[in-house]
């Protein structure tokens, strides 16, 4: 007999649940639907800490919650003859050497479990754009992939699961 975990405001079995695994990801780039990434790093939000030293207490200074920053997002993922990662980081640099508007896009990164293809958790990139991109690195003395690495700004995150 499985026994509820008691005191956590909701019944929870003793029931094994295993954590993602980080190899099975996909990334959705606004209209852009042939890169496959195989590195995705910087989901990162950090928030600020404001001091406050009050007259009189002298034990403490109150710790206040400030802004929160979101980290830049990079991908990398094999060069191919696809190059829509880099016509976008061109037309986002055109547009504002220009000063016109310049197309933000969502960025969707979904992990998978393996143990259940139904559970996903998914972040949502708002307003995303391309801040960095980076062609391979050439070594005649080693037989490795040609990387593309396409690093990206964003206004926050939103994250969703389905279990």
């Amino acid at each position: 007999m499985v026994m509820p975990i008691s005191g956590s405001g909701s019944t929870k079995t003793a029931q094994r649940v295993d954590p993602f695994p980080t190899f099975k990801f996909s990334l959705e780039i606004g209209n852009i639907i042939e890169a496959f990434f195989t590195e995705c790093t910087g989901l990162e939000m950090t928030a600020d800490v404001f001091e406050y030293q009050e007259g009189g207490v002298n034990e403490y200074s109150h710790k206040l919650p400030g802004r929160t920053k979101v980290s830049n997002i990079t991908m990398k993922r094999g060069f191919t003859t696809s190059n829509e990662l880099f016509k976008w980081y061109e037309q986002m640099q055109t547009a504002m050497l220009g000063g016109k508007p310049f197309d933000f896009r969502q960025v969707t990164i979904t992990l998978y479990s393996t143990a259940d293809p139904k559970k996903k958790i998914r972040w949502t990139l708002d307003k995303a754009f391309p801040v960095k991109w980076t062609g391979p690195s050439f070594k005649t003395d080693e037989a490795a992939a040609a990387i593309e690495t396409l690093e990206l700004a964003h206004h926050g995150i939103k994250v969703e699961s389905e279990k």
